[in-house]
């Protein structure tokens, strides 16, 4: 893919996602006029990605401010917010100044959160330098940071000025952290594009070459039906249908296992477990037909995700998903699916019926 993408993200506040290699050069007019520093939020671990786009920040005679955090789900924390909070009140960040969230998933809900909370809001660009955080954390204005009790469960709606998503980072993304982003490529394409699910039948290896037409094209049309979804429901509270909300395919039960193994595993691992989880619910639900629900685990194994999960566990996994976001009260909800591209919502399922569908995941091949 040479040319730059650019894809319009609809709703209160209006902003592009560009796809492309090469397209750093973005950043500054995403940020526009009146800023004199920029905040740079990265992982600790990745001084080159964060380097970059300082460089460009500072061609365009920008004043940065680099704040290394932890990395992954680590930087996710009410400490390491209270201390970006700290570095920002040091150097004198003011609301014309702003904030660039550069790295994973993780990285850029933690700028976002701290960009949202810094007197009650600045800008923010993010640039995600993972295929998950391009195709899933980056586009949306979801913010957040995990607590004790679960993820996610502390956090804002806070819209950036642009993404930008280079593709020349995939080049040296660990393989196992680009197939996990896969997962969540995988999810829209269950949910509402199935032109995805045919580019990772047609060639799996080739979803898995970062250089390939193939994962450009899956890349955007992942952030595609994103863009249009958030664009039509940001905040998960349109009356009737599934709205936003349709994003949490196989979430539920992929945020649980994230807990209980203590946000050791990747997100895009969790969620492919997860994905299998919710096609065996609504299968035994009655929801879904047995080839679509066996599709799931085809597609996922052919991109070397996981299927399936440890058994003994379920009673941790069922308190976990209680604690969910989704849940309205007592209630668990899950996104499922009635056929391949429709989604819906199943509510309140007996819990025997749960146990049911973790013991198939639990015999799930891998």
């Amino acid at each position: 893919m040479t040319d730059r993408v650019r894809l319009a993200v609809a709703g209160e506040s209006p902003y592009d996602v560009v796809v492309g290699r090469d397209v750093l050069d973005e950043i500054p007019a995403m940020l526009g006029g009146g800023v004199a520093q920029v905040a740079v939020v990265h992982p600790a671990s990745r001084p080159d990605d964060s380097a970059r786009v300082a460089q460009v920040l500072e061609d365009a005679g920008l004043r940065v401010l680099p704040v290394p955090v932890p990395d992954g789900e680590g930087a996710k924390t009410a400490d390491v917010a209270a201390s970006c909070w700290a570095v920002l009140g040091a150097a004198g960040f003011t609301r014309s100044d702003a904030v660039v969230g550069v790295g994973g998933g993780a990285t850029t809900d933690l700028a976002g959160f701290v960009a949202a909370t810094w007197l009650r809001g600045v800008r923010m660009v993010t640039v995600p330098t993972t295929l998950l955080g391009m195709v899933d954390a980056a586009v949306g204005g979801k913010t957040g940071i995990n607590t004790a009790e679960g993820k996610n469960l502390v956090g804002s709606f806070h819209e950036p000025r642009g993404v930008v998503c280079d593709l020349g980072v995939l080049d040296t993304l660990p393989a196992d952290d680009l197939a996990a982003g896969l997962a969540e490529v995988v999810k829209v394409g269950f949910t509402s594009d199935q032109v995805i699910l045919d580019v990772v039948r047609r060639n799996p290896a080739a979803a898995l070459d970062p250089r390939s037409d193939a994962l450009a094209e899956l890349v955007v049309r992942a952030i595609r039906v994103k863009a249009d979804v958030v664009a039509d429901d940001l905040r998960e509270s349109r009356p009737g249908g599934l709205g936003r909300e349709v994003l949490n395919y196989g979430h539920t039960f992929g945020h649980a296992v994230e807990r209980v193994e203590g946000y050791r595993w990747r997100h895009g691992h969790a969620v492919s477990v997860g994905l299998v989880y919710v096609a065996a619910l609504a299968r035994l639900a009655g929801r879904l037909g047995d080839d679509d629900a066996a599709e799931h685990g085809e597609i996922l194994r052919a991109l070397g995700l996981p299927t399936s999960y440890a058994p003994g566990r379920f009673a941790e996994l069922l308190d976990a998903m209680r604690i969910d976001k989704k849940s309205r009260g007592a209630l668990l909800r899950f996104v499922v699916l009635d056929g391949i591209g429709v989604p819906g919502l199943l509510e309140g399922p007996d819990e025997a019926l749960l146990a049911a569908a973790y013991d198939e995941v639990t015999q799930e091949a891998t």
